[in-house]
């Protein structure tokens, strides 16, 4: 390993924030997080490459420049931190402690897709406006009843909230799981 870490205190928020300023950083993070299992260098550099050049393979140039620096900066920096474990050897990137703690900072949303929050807060004014309907009387709404549109749309925010805590591998949960 290029250094060990032994942080038992939580990273920084400075340190995270620098952390994911940079593109090529928060494409690891994110890369590892979407995979089973250990990333090679290699790997990361040809997905991340094609990323940046809009190409599938991406030209040479662009893979030996991410190749090497990730290795020269972006993977020792990481791990000095204790967000990924690179074995020099095995060119094996996997996450690491701090992973999680970085994960939290990273919702990845698309271009014009909805974040975490805002897809909650959609869900909420919906049951909202589907219960005022029940109550008001608006034809077909009203059939099924405002109390039972209300617990329907508990329900889909506490179903939204499970998978979203399920799924989030810096959840509770999996903390305690380990």
């Amino acid at each position: 390993m290029v250094g060990e870490h032994a942080t038992d205190d939580r990273l920084p928020e400075a340190e995270i924030h620098d952390v994911l300023r940079n593109d090529r950083r928060r494409m690891v993070i994110e890369l590892l997080g979407d995979a089973d299992g250990p990333l090679t260098a290699r790997d990361l550099s040809e997905t991340i490459a094609a990323r940046e050049a809009g190409e599938d393979p991406p030209p040479r140039k662009v893979r030996q420049s991410v190749y090497i620096s990730l290795q020269q900066t972006h993977l020792p920096k990481l791990e000095s931190l204790g967000i990924v474990d690179y074995d020099e050897n095995t060119k094996e990137v996997r996450p690491a402690e701090n992973a999680p703690e970085v994960g939290v900072y990273m919702e990845v949303v698309p271009k014009y897709g909805l974040s975490f929050g805002e897809f909650v807060a959609g869900l909420g004014v919906l049951g909202a406006l589907l219960v005022a309907a029940a109550e008001t009387g608006v034809p077909g709404v009203s059939a099924v009843g405002a109390s039972a549109w209300a617990v329907l749309g508990f329900a889909a925010v506490a179903v939204a909230g499970a998978y979203r805590t399920y799924s989030q591998r810096s959840s509770l949960v999996h903390r305690l799981r380990r």
